[in-house]
């Protein structure tokens, strides 16, 4: 019955294929343990398996010195390409890896505000460190984020969430406190310590009611039977700024958004709404591409802290 070559091989071919291309190389088996660092009986063991194994004489011995067959220079020239290609793949492995970070590109999903206040820090960094890796932020709001992600058109989105679906990870990176914000002269600004009846006869000007800041607004005054009533519905914080100031009315907002030249009174919230956390939003199981995992590893040390404007100050 001929022989079933599937099976032919006992042992490592490959360490017997590295092992036979190394001796035709150096021309000894003493050599060749060196270099591989194994003993000089490993060597011969190995290669007398190869030549077992193909049923064929691959070295002529004579004395100290050995030469290869012809068989053996046949197998030389195919298995060396092999055995060149097969030990050169950890090194062009990482190269490829580390390649990954000098060029490609990285798209994320983000809200208008966390392009505003957060992302300008993260990709500031992000570029210093990897100027070659093309950013792409998409402005959108947290339900077109979601289904982005769903459908792996971005890498990941940051932003805030406060349910997170069972196919969604959510890792909050960053925490801020709710603020009060009414323009400067409001006779609420007397006052240090506000309520929500305090609040409630005037008007608020909240985002739209998808988004989730109207609902943990709606949720707070709700749960402690407060009434409020909302004058406008305006997306975006810096629009919302601009309307408080010019007294179309209060505002609950996320106190990342408040600056210095803002001409408005603040006073922290924390006592009712709660903080707000943002963070990075992926797709539960998915893999990153290197860009994406790159960024993630340059941002964890970057600080986004609460505003200049601490919240309390008058702004006066």
């Amino acid at each position: 019955m001929a022989k079933d070559r599937r099976f032919y091989y006992k042992g490592n071919p490959l360490k017997q294929l590295r092992a036979f291309c190394t001796v035709a190389r150096t021309g000894k088996m003493t050599e060749a343990a060196d270099e591989l660092f194994l003993s000089q009986s490993a060597i011969s063991l190995q290669v007398k398996a190869l030549e077992e194994g193909l049923d064929t004489i691959l070295f002529e011995r004579r004395g100290p010195h050995i030469q290869l067959t012809p068989e053996g220079r046949k197998l030389l020239d195919m298995a060396r390409p092999l055995v060149e290609e097969i030990d050169g793949l950890p090194e062009r492995f990482l190269k490829e890896v580390r390649g990954g970070t000098e060029s490609g590109e990285v798209v994320i999903a983000a809200g208008e505000s966390t392009i505003i206040y957060i992302l300008p820090r993260l990709v500031s960094r992000f570029r210093e460190l990897y100027p070659g890796i093309h950013v792409q932020l998409r402005n959108v709001t947290g339900r077109d984020g979601l289904a982005m992600i769903r459908e792996d058109e971005v890498d990941f989105a940051i932003g805030s969430m406060l349910d997170v679906p069972s196919d969604i990870s959510y890792s909050p990176m960053y925490t801020f406190d709710p603020a009060l914000i009414m323009p400067r002269g409001h006779e609420l600004a007397e006052r240090d310590d506000i309520t929500l009846e305090d609040i409630s006869p005037y008007g608020l000007i909240l985002p739209p009611r998808r988004l989730t800041t109207w609902r943990v607004v709606d949720r707070v005054f709700q749960q402690h039977r407060v009434p409020f009533k909302v004058v406008l519905e305006v997306g975006g914080w810096e629009v919302i700024k601009r309307y408080v100031e010019a007294d179309f009315g209060l505002s609950i907002v996320t106190s990342i958004c408040l600056r210095e030249e803002d001409r408005l009174e603040a006073r922290n919230m924390s006592r009712y709404f709660p903080k707000r956390t943002y963070g990075v939003v992926s797709r539960r199981g998915r893999h990153l591409p290197m860009p994406a995992r790159a960024f993630l590893r340059s941002v964890q040390d970057v600080a986004i802290t609460e505003s200049p404007w601490q919240v309390g100050h008058s702004g006066r």
